[in-house]
């Protein structure tokens, strides 16, 4: 059960929702690599064939192993904002999701080697994603019309997250691996991970483990927001410290895989036990003299995969891939007090998908596809706000690519349909979606492409049968069991340079809803927190993205690289301004590298936010600071030691993607060190 105080903490939000987010600590963007080896990288998640960096149609990036490494331990947001376009929907430490363009929730998918987590975590803010950044090898991130083979739940965004517990290929060595490892000032954390892998005849064996813990962290005012103090007549707890915010994460796999010169076949498990504290509104009155204690969330997850790709001997098909993940899920909400469990959250499903890839022809690629996924889905206890549900999804998709040198095409088609089933009712939806995009080299150096693109989205089952209260978005939501399927027309324009040394891209987009499902406050109160309606309209989205990486200095054994990243976004419903729209940023790095050191200084600027919702409060603008060196001791040994300085001016953070912006700004200055060391 989670607690009346955790209740009434909730509804001095439930009017004021925005977002606070681990500003600055992100894994850099693609242009952060080499200009030469970015436009080498094959994206995985694109599609089923091999398409590089330099000729993907759409927006698209790439968190590589490396760049995890030095990142902090951090929950899969929080890790990835700062990139072009993504924010975080910062929940405390311990959970978060990625806002992609504005949109979070269901419309943003967060997959794990090309199949759904089967977690809770798109259906409330403080749910955390199942899954640990630190398991991955590489995280894909997909923007627009890319997303198309991943189905209408992708509507926003895709993130795959790609790991390689089931291995694909034989070690390079007796035994193959990484370890690293870092601690943090802020909240006294640490955190570790490692992996390996070794040979013993045809079989690949593989091992990994994550584990990270936090206490209370540290901010430069008190949590509570003088915006919201002010609105709501509250006097503020003065302590810089946001309390109930301490995390402790273990995750732990194995797996085995028969790897051949054709292709591999392989099985894997995975373990991830997470409890995290819920922050709440730290204020000195009015009190609730019946108020009971803090809220802590226990998630546990045991996850199955089968994985495999196999070449084929036929005219038309070069290989086939398949993926599929089974989960048994529980997420409980317990009394910090006196331990007790209150509504608990099951999820148990497998999703999976096989992909037939096309012999490739006189510039022609393609792939045919199909996924399934069925999960069982129930909420217990006396905030259970959305009854238990069974949920199938079939989808049947195809995606062509013809390339013809100067110039080409891209084409996507998909058909979905899913099906919701309570005890008492059951809803059907289908939905069609298809993508064109046409792509052109003006030059040698240069990419144009124009996309157009047409999704459909069931709706979730907390959008269609939701009644009750609803603490972790502050609120007592009301679903609608009439909802239709929300659709989209979108149209992206890129712009790629790829030079020896510069990199430039830019996107400009636009979004246009039907069936737009929002939720907006009645008025009403019920068992004390305003009531939220889910309901439809139509809305709009448009914005912009650009980053630029420059060599501006290469000597004999240093370099200098300039880098430049911008976003913006903008979004209305016919009802006025959607909830939780970030406002523009602006990102500078310098980055001077030597034979053996690296010094990187990033400065980002993210501006205020007054347009907002009803009952929606502003947020000011903020500059961060942020500094890294890393080193590598030994010339002969992939060995690196960095020295981390996030928020170096004490900046107060409250970033606007976030429920809980004005009781929980983003952490202050912090020192981290650590090492990442391969062999």
């Amino acid at each position: 059960m989670v607690r009346r105080q955790a209740l009434a903490a909730a509804s001095l939000l439930a009017l004021a929702a925005a977002a606070p987010a681990w500003a600055a600590d992100t894994a850099a963007p693609a242009a952060d690599t080499d200009p030469a080896d970015a436009v080498s990288q094959v994206v995985v998640t694109a599609a089923p064939y091999a398409v590089s960096l330099d000729t993907v149609t759409s927006s698209v990036n790439v968190v590589t192993r490396d760049k995890l490494d030095v990142a902090p331990p951090a929950g899969l947001g929080d890790v990835l904002n700062g990139l072009p376009g993504l924010r975080s929907t910062f929940y405390g430490p311990g959970a978060s999701r990625p806002v992609i363009r504005g949109l979070s929730g269901p419309r943003v998918m967060v997959l794990q080697n090309g199949v759904g987590q089967v977690d809770a975590s798109a259906l409330s803010p403080d749910h955390a994603v199942a899954s640990d950044p630190a398991e991955a090898s590489r995280i894909e991130v997909l923007r627009g019309p890319s997303t198309l083979a991943y189905g209408g739940s992708g509507i926003g965004g895709v993130v795959n997250m790609l790991d390689d517990r089931v291995p694909s290929t034989r070690a390079s060595a007796p035994v193959e691996g990484r370890v690293a490892g870092s601690m943090s000032s802020v909240d006294g954390g640490w955190g570790v991970s490692g992996a390996a892998k070794f040979n013993a005849g045809p079989l690949v064996f593989a091992v990994d483990a994550v584990h990270r813990q936090s206490d209370d962290y540290d901010v430069p005012v008190a949590p509570v927001s003088t915006r919201l103090a002010a609105r709501d007549g509250l006097t503020v707890d003065p302590d810089k410290t946001v309390r109930n915010t301490d995390v402790e994460m273990d995750a732990y796999g194995a797996g085995v895989s028969y790897v051949h010169d054709r292709g591999f076949v392989g099985l894997s498990v995975k373990r991830t036990d997470t409890t995290y504290g819920v922050p709440y509104a730290q204020i000195l009155s009015p009190i609730d003299p019946d108020a009971e204690g803090p809220v802590s969330i226990h998630l546990q997850q045991t996850r199955y995969d089968l994985r495999g790709e196999q070449e084929l001997d036929t005219p038309w098909f070069e290989k086939v891939r398949v993926s599929i993940g089974h989960a048994d899920y529980e997420h409980a909400e317990v009394s910090v007090e006196d331990g007790e469990v209150g509504t608990r959250f099951l999820s148990d499903g497998t999703e999976g998908r096989v992909e037939l890839v096309h012999r490739e022809h006189d510039g022609h690629q393609g792939a045919i596809g199909f996924q399934a996924l069925t999960r069982s889905f129930e909420a217990i206890g006396d905030e259970a706000f959305v009854p238990s549900v069974d949920i199938k999804e079939y989808g049947l998709f195809t995606l062509q690519r013809f390339d013809r040198g100067d110039w080409g095409v891209d084409a996507g088609l998909r058909f979905d349909t899913r099906s919701l089933e309570t005890a008492t009712q059951k809803r059907d939806f289908d939905n069609v979606s298809a993508s064109l995009g046409v792509f052109y080299k003006p030059a040698e150096h240069q990419f144009v492409a124009l996309t157009l693109s047409r999704n459909g989205r069931a709706p979730t089952e907390f959008e269609l049968f939701a009644d009750g209260p609803h603490p972790g978005t502050g609120g007592y939501e009301k679903g609608d069991d009439s909802l239709d399927s929300e659709t989209v027309t979108s149209l992206e324009a890129t712009y790629r340079w790829t030079a020896p040394r510069l990199r430039v891209e830019g996107h400009l987009w636009g979004a246009w809803y039907d069936n737009f499902i929002e939720e907006a406050p009645t008025g009403e109160i019920e068992d004390s927190l305003p009531v939220f309606q889910y309901f439809q309209t139509g809305a709009k989205f448009h914005g912009a993205e650009l980053e630029v990486g420059y060599d501006a200095w290469r000597g004999k054994d240093q370099s200098v690289r300039l880098e430049g990243v911008a976003d913006y976004v903008r979004g209305e419903t016919d009802l006025g301004v959607p909830a939780r729209v970030p406002p523009w940023s602006l990102t500078g790095r310098a980055i001077w590298t030597a034979s053996n050191v690296e010094a990187e200084l990033e400065v980002r600027h993210v501006a205020e936010q007054d347009r907002v919702a009803t009952y929606g409060l502003p947020t000011d603008a903020y500059t961060t600071v942020n500094l890294r060196v890393t080193v590598k001791p030994f010339e002969d040994k992939p060995l690196r030691w960095f020295v981390d300085g996030r928020n170096l001016t004490n900046e107060e953070v409250r970033e606007h993607a976030s429920f809980l912006k004005d009781i929980a700004p983003s952490p202050g200055r912090s020192i981290r060190t650590g090492i990442a060391w391969k062999f």
